[in-house]
């Protein structure tokens, strides 16, 4: 038995009730259910439709985002999470490129890097390296000032953990940022890269060893071993390249607002709503959100 699952982002398009009926009744499906109103509705099938992906793409030129997945077990014990441009709405390294005038730069080797075009972990070295003699103190400033978070966040973090699930942050970010954003939404536990201070300035350096794609994979194992999880328990999510290896092996593996390139090797590509996606995916009705 699969589910189909439709969702908007309502402040930009209301999800029609005819749309879904339309799609419901071409593919023999059950009746529909309405998650939110307006924003997200999902029913059952017997089979995973031929013509799934030609309907996505239909649907996404209206708005409209479609996921179709086994009913069985999509409801998960743990959220592993990149940060950067997914539970944050920015990339941190080209913020703090951006205080030293070099935002251009960097944001243009930030997205080769996302987008698989070059080796995250020499990327991420050479950013960096453009960085030093950048006061410590910029940090905070960029924190403060010009770091939001993703519309939902807090809904899932808080939804998720009054239902007994378990949330790690694992980013290929760095260690000042995640810190902060996981005190703020409630993740269990952060992991990302450590920017080197020396004499109050960055020395245009990380720590070794570095997070990258395969530090993901290896976090996603050791936090299902320790709490006695099957990857299958796992719901990630992500936007870049050093995220594919997590979003493959984990039960249910989101691509949110993701780089064309990543998105395509993903089977639930979430581009127009929010990170309350996730609760949607699992079955969550708004009335069930916790925040």
């Amino acid at each position: 038995m699969f589910i189909a699952t439709l969702l908007t982002n309502p402040a930009k398009t209301k999800l029609d009730p005819a749309l879904v009926e339309n799609l419901r009744n071409a593919w023999g499906g059950g009746d529909a259910v309405w998650l939110s109103a307006d924003e997200a509705a999902e029913f059952t099938l017997a089979e995973q439709p031929g013509n799934q992906w030609d309907v996505w793409q239909d649907l996404q030129d209206l708005g409209v985002d479609l996921i179709v997945q086994p009913l069985a077990g999509r409801r998960k014990k743990m959220l592993l999470a990149d940060m950067d441009s997914t539970m944050i709405q920015q990339e941190c390294i080209d913020e703090l490129a951006a205080e030293a005038g070099i935002g251009e730069r960097v944001a243009e080797i930030t997205a080769r890097a996302m987008n698989g075009e070059l080796d995250f972990e020499g990327a991420l070295l050479e950013r960096v390296g453009l960085l030093k003699g950048l006061p410590e103190a910029i940090i905070e400033k960029v924190l403060a000032e010009r770091i939001t978070f993703m519309p939902g966040g807090k809904a899932l973090l808080a939804t998720m953990k009054a239902n007994g699930g378990y949330a790690a942050l694992v980013s290929g970010g760095f260690t000042a940022f995640t810190a902060k954003v996981a005190a703020e939404l409630g993740f269990d536990e952060n992991h990302a890269n450590t920017l080197i201070v020396e004499d109050g300035a960055l020395n245009g350096d990380v720590g070794r060893p570095i997070l990258g794609k395969q530090a993901k994979v290896d976090q996603l194992e050791r936090i299902t071993a320790k709490l006695g999880l099957s990857e299958a328990d796992v719901i990630a999510v992500g936007d870049g390249a050093n995220d594919l290896g997590m979003l493959g092996r984990a039960g249910s593996g989101v691509a949110l607002h993701a780089k064309p390139s990543v998105a395509a090797q993903c089977d639930i590509r979430i581009n127009h709503g929010d990170l309350t996606a996730l609760l949607f995916l699992q079955g969550y009705a708004r009335a069930d959100f916790a925040a």
